[in-house]
């Protein structure tokens, strides 16, 4: 494959067509019997599949009735960004009643060291680390500040991001690249920087705090949605990476789908502004926190606030636009209106 560096450099080959490509497919073999071989493959794997789904099948029925059992946590270290308020802070307390120590990471210093003065009253140990995680060098420098003077990270917990109430054509080209990187390049930069310490102990977890935008795209959000779908393709395919190299028993990842939480004053006056604030349902971060870190003691790869969302949310890619715009005006009552002025430069004739 091109090298990224590369890229340009070099004028573009085509791959091989037609008859080229048949040739290289049948390595110069009798078709007709390459032919055969292939469909005779096909059924083979079909019958196989059949054989191998039943232990499959009958694991997941049983979890519908058992429940699995727990991971002890306690004395493990959680990194927790964006962990000084609201679903954050909460994310941290609940880890610490599990008996975790917490790196707590934020650029808010002063609710990040009352945070950290919480958690020390509950008998675990805590520090507070300023570092900005859209940046790769600073999360190497958190890395080092960590192990530093609390060893090395166990739970890695990407909680950090910003909701820009802004569309495509609002705010400046930097706010946008902003939001990418806060919301989506910095889990890159912390899930490559913490991995090779938790293969290396062949024990760890990593959680991502995704949205209910992940599965529903909402106009006047859009550099916000597109961080959180990006955000849910990053954790499954990094799972799948995972399975792939032998690791999924010993390193666990869960993403979070939570719904609107009262974390952020500019969020609660949106939904006043749309005048749904009565309309949809708001949940407690301290529940969210708590399902999240139970979702961590239970190994579980989606966590969904309200549960009953999920079945849903995971359909709701099929149904034609014209019935979810319809529902969207049901519960809106009205079209989204424009949450900012727009830019003057962003003015469209």
């Amino acid at each position: 494959m091109e090298r990224i560096s590369d890229i340009g450099a070099t004028p573009y080959e085509p791959a091989p067509r037609g008859e080229s490509l048949r040739k290289l497919r049948n390595g110069g073999r009798n078709s007709g019997m390459e032919s055969l071989k292939f469909a005779l493959s096909i059924v083979l794997d079909c019958l196989t599949f059949v054989v191998l789904v039943i232990p499959i099948l009958v694991r997941y029925v049983v979890a519908l009735f058992v429940s699995p059992q727990k991971k002890k946590i306690t004395g493990q270290l959680a990194l927790v960004t964006g962990g000084a308020n609201g679903l954050g802070r909460e994310i941290c307390l609940q880890l610490a009643k599990e008996g975790c120590h917490i790196a707590v990471n934020d650029l808010d210093a002063t609710n990040g060291e009352k945070t950290v003065e919480d958690l020390r009253k509950m008998g675990v140990k805590a520090k507070f680390f300023k570092a900005d995680i859209s940046n790769f060098d600073a999360v190497q420098g958190l890395r080092k500040e960590i192990e530093g003077s609390l060893g090395p990270v166990d739970i890695l917990v990407n909680n950090a991001g910003v909701l820009p109430l802004m569309s495509l054509r609002e705010g400046k080209p930097e706010d946008i690249q902003k939001v990418l990187e806060i919301n989506l390049l910095s889990h890159f930069w912390t899930i490559r920087t913490f991995i090779d310490g938790m293969i290396e102990r062949r024990m760890g977890h990593i959680v991502a705090v995704a949205s209910v935008a992940s599965y529903l795209p909402q106009g006047r959000m859009i550099s916000y949605v597109a961080s959180k779908y990006g955000l849910r393709g990053l954790m499954e395919a990094f799972s799948d990476e995972l399975y792939y190299e032998g690791l999924s028993d010993q390193i666990n990842t869960t993403i979070t789908f939570p719904f609107f939480m009262p974390t952020r004053k500019d969020l609660i006056d949106m939904l006043c502004k749309l005048k749904i604030i009565g309309r949809v349902p708001i949940f407690a971060p301290e529940k969210m926190a708590r399902r999240t870190v139970n979702g961590i003691l239970t190994n579980r790869r989606q966590v969904f606030l309200p549960n009953i969302l999920s079945p849903g949310l995971k359909q709701y890619e099929f149904i034609p636009n014209d019935l979810k715009r319809l529902g969207r005006k049901l519960v809106y009552q009205s079209d989204i209106p424009r949450l900012m002025p727009l830019p003057s430069q962003f003015n469209m004739a």
